[in-house]
C-alpha cells in the first residue's frame, strides 16, 4: 500500500477516531461512556488500523490516546457480562484450548508495526489498559495522577495480552513480580515502573499535546526505513553476538546503499534538516515481514 487514496475518517470505525496529519496518525479511544473499556468492537477495530498503519507510506508514527475528560484511558476489559465475554464459544469447538486471546492478538499486530509507536497514557489505565494498550508500544508518555494496576490476580485471572513476556523484558524480573503477583494499584514514578515511561507529565491535557509534538519532530527528521529495520533488530536479535553481528552488518549494508543514508549525510554535511524519501513499499520489500525469523546462514552466504 504506496499511496492509497482513503482517509481513516471514512472507514466507519465505532469505539476509535483515526485522523492523519504529517505523518502522525492519532487513535482515539472513543468509549467514554463505558470508561473506555476494551471489547470485541475496540479489538477489531484497532487490530484493523494498526495492520492499515504498518503498510501505508503516510504513517511515520502512530499516536494513541483518549479524550483528557474521559474517566480513564483504558479502565481494562469490558467484563459486564461476565468473562466469557472475552472469547467466542465456538472457538472452543475447535479442540482443547483453541481460543486466542483477543489482546494478545492486538499485541502482536502493534509490535508487528514497523511505524513508530506511541501510547498518551492521559488517564488512568487498569488491566489491558496496562498490557495491550501500552505495553507493545515504542514509546510511553503518562500523566502523573494516573491510577495504574494490573489487577489480574486480584481478579482471578492470569495476565494476558502476552503481558507476563512483555513486562520482564521491559521492566526485569523482580519488578515484573512486583506489579504482576500483587495487582497493586501505582503512580507512574513508583519504582515498579522504572523506566517504563518515556515522559512523566504533570498535566492530563498535556499528554497528548507533548506526544503530539514529539510524534511531529519523529515524522520529520527519522527515516521510515531505518525505523522499521531498527525496530526488527530490537525486537528480533541474534541468539549470541555473532548472529547479532551478521544481523546489524546486513542491515548496515542494507540501509547504507539506500536513498535516506544518501540524504542523511548530504543533510549532515550541508547542515540543513532531512527530506527522507525512502519508503517501505518501495524499498524494504526484500526485508517483509521483518518479524519473522531470519535464516542466519542464508544472510551470511550475502554478505
Amino acid at each position: 500500500m504506496a499511496s492509497p487514496d482513503f482517509s481513516y475518517g471514512t472507514l466507519g470505525f465505532q469505539d476509535i477516531i483515526v485522523t492523519l496529519d504529517a505523518g502522525v496518525a492519532t487513535v482515539l479511544i472513543n468509549r467514554a461512556k463505558q470508561r473506555n473499556t476494551f471489547g470485541r468492537v475496540i479489538s477489531s477495530e484497532l487490530l484493523r488500523v494498526f495492520e492499515l498503519f504498518d503498510k501505508d507510506d503516510r504513517v511515520r508514527v502512530v499516536i494513541m490516546t483518549a479524550e483528557p475528560t474521559a474517566p480513564a484511558y483504558c479502565s481494562g476489559a469490558d467484563i459486564s457480562g461476565g468473562w466469557g465475554g472475552l472469547w467466542k464459544p465456538e472457538s472452543e469447538k475447535e479442540g482443547e484450548h483453541a481460543h486466542r486471546d483477543s489482546g494478545g492478538v492486538l499485541t502482536i499486530a502493534i509490535l508487528r508495526c514497523r511505524k513508530i509507536t506511541i501510547a498518551a497514557v492521559n488517564g488512568h489505565a487498569a488491566g489491558i489498559g496496562m498490557t495491550a494498550m501500552q505495553l507493545p508500544f515504542d514509546l510511553r508518555f503518562v500523566w502523573e495522577g494516573a491510577k495504574l494496576t494490573f489487577p489480574f490476580v486480584r481478579r482471578g485471572i492470569a495476565p494476558e495480552s502476552a503481558a507476563s513476556f512483555l513486562l520482564p523484558r521491559l521492566l526485569g524480573h523482580s519488578r515484573a513480580n512486583s506489579l504482576l503477583l500483587t495487582g497493586e494499584v501505582v503512580d507512574p514514578s513508583s519504582p515498579h515502573l522504572q523506566g517504563l515511561y518515556h515522559k512523566i507529565i504533570p498535566a492530563r491535557e498535556d499528554v497528548y499535546p507533548e506526544a503530539l509534538a514529539y510524534a511531529r519532530e519523529l515524522a520529520a527528521q527519522t527515516s521510515q526505513t531505518a525505523v522499521a529495520i531498527t525496530k526488527g533488530l530490537l525486537q528480533h536479535p541474534g541468539a549470541t553476538i555473532e548472529e547479532n553481528h551478521l544481523l546489524d552488518s546486513r542491515a548496515l549494508r542494507i540501509l547504507g546503499g539506500a536513498g535516506d543514508a544518501a540524504e542523511g549525510a548530504r543533510a549532515f554535511k550541508e547542515r540543513r534538516p532531512v527530506a527522507f524519501a525512502d519508503t517501505l513499499s518501495k524499498n524494504l520489500t526484500s526485508w517483509y515481514p521483518w518479524w519473522t525469523s531470519i535464516d542466519i546462514k542464508h544472510r551470511q552466504s550475502k554478505l
